[in-house]
């Protein structure tokens, strides 16, 4: 699944490990995220959702039209 999550987070100079704090996951999983390699489970995607106060769809995309 493609998303925006680097750029988002490169947008207010975080790090991965800032990242990560904030959203209570490892450095590791926000790696994973960002590079496609994980997609975040849904409680996962609404918490960062929440904190870049944006919708799930404006940052993550299935890669189907709709």
């Amino acid at each position: 699944m493609k998303n925006r999550l680097k750029v988002l987070r490169a947008e207010r100079d975080w790090s991965q490990a800032e990242l990560a704090g904030r959203l209570d996951v490892s450095r590791q999983a926000v790696n994973a995220i960002e590079t496609g390699k994980h997609d975040p489970s849904l409680p996962l995607a609404f918490r960062i959702a929440r904190l870049f106060e944006m919708r799930i769809e404006d940052i993550f995309d299935d890669g189907e039209q709709q």
